[in-house]
């Protein structure tokens, strides 16, 4: 067995070449940077701000939700859920209860592992090849980014109750677009739009863009913007994240300057994230 050096180099020279430009090293650097902010952490019982999980538990999580997208990306279906947040977060919890492992290490290692077991099932297998994941069919493209979106916002939770640096940046935001795009359908609070008619652009800094059309309650995402948009909002990448997942307020992100709404209904600009809930 090689080095740490030569395997990583080696994990780099196999990048599927079917995931769009980024896609791939994103998802091998966002690994890695979990599996360092877990080998550093003075106590894997440590609690998660936001979270009743522990740190040792949210590794775990990440542990067997990378092994359940590599299996999906291999073509093996898992189930997982009934698909909506509730069940979904029912049946986070019951894995955990079944996966008992909770040390820095071994954690780490399969993070990482899986995640390059993912990529190598990618590289493997038609890319445009649609797939049953836990929020729906989809491609390997989009399961992709779903893994990537997954890992950013818990090693966003990792990093917050390690006090060290996050790795969620604008770069990796734009390449989770395709999964947040074919989501937040799935995630839309039926209770929150009932009855709702509303067009939607949102578009982030620098760069990427959708529009959300709500019909008598029913939401449609699209990568195109919908035409004479109620609302338009403008949004930095790295918060627009962080509010999908639910790690920051709208408030607090309208305060900072980090999100602008204007339109024929600007006021409509805040209500946005309530629309959807995260599981």
């Amino acid at each position: 067995m090689g080095s740490a050096a030569d395997q990583g180099q080696a994990f780099r020279d196999n990048l599927p070449e079917s995931l769009p430009e980024g896609l791939a090293e994103a998802i091998r650097t966002t690994a890695g940077e979990i599996a360092e902010l877990l080998r550093a952490a003075p106590d894997t019982g440590a609690p998660v701000p936001g979270l009743t999980w522990t740190v040792g538990e949210v590794a775990a999580h990440l542990v067997q939700a990378n092994a359940l997208m590599a299996d999906v990306a291999a073509g093996r279906p898992q189930v997982h859920g009934d698909g909506t947040p509730q069940g979904i977060a029912a049946a986070n919890e019951e894995g955990l209860a079944a996966f008992g492992e909770r040390a820095a290490e071994p954690l780490a290692a399969l993070i990482v592992s899986h995640a390059a077991a993912c990529l190598d099932a990618v590289a493997g297998h038609p890319a445009d090849e649609t797939l049953m994941t836990p929020m729906g069919p989809m491609n390997r493209v989009v399961l992709g980014s779903y893994l990537l979106t997954h890992m950013l916002g818990h090693g966003y939770d990792l990093a917050r109750a390690l006090k060290r640096p996050h790795m969620v940046d604008p770069a990796r935001v734009r390449l989770a677009l395709p999964f947040m795009i074919q989501a937040m359908p799935r995630v839309t609070d039926a209770a929150a739009t009932a009855g709702l008619n509303a067009r939607y652009s949102v578009r982030l800094w620098g760069g990427g863009r959708f529009g959300v059309t709500f019909t008598e309650g029913a939401a449609a995402v699209d990568h195109e913007l919908p035409d004479r948009p109620d609302c338009t909002i403008s949004i930095e990448p790295v918060t627009f994240l962080l509010m999908a997942l639910g790690r920051s307020s709208p408030v607090g992100a309208m305060a900072r300057g980090r999100v602008f709404a204007w339109g024929r209904k600007p006021w409509m600009g805040p209500r946005f994230p309530a629309y959807f809930k995260a599981p």
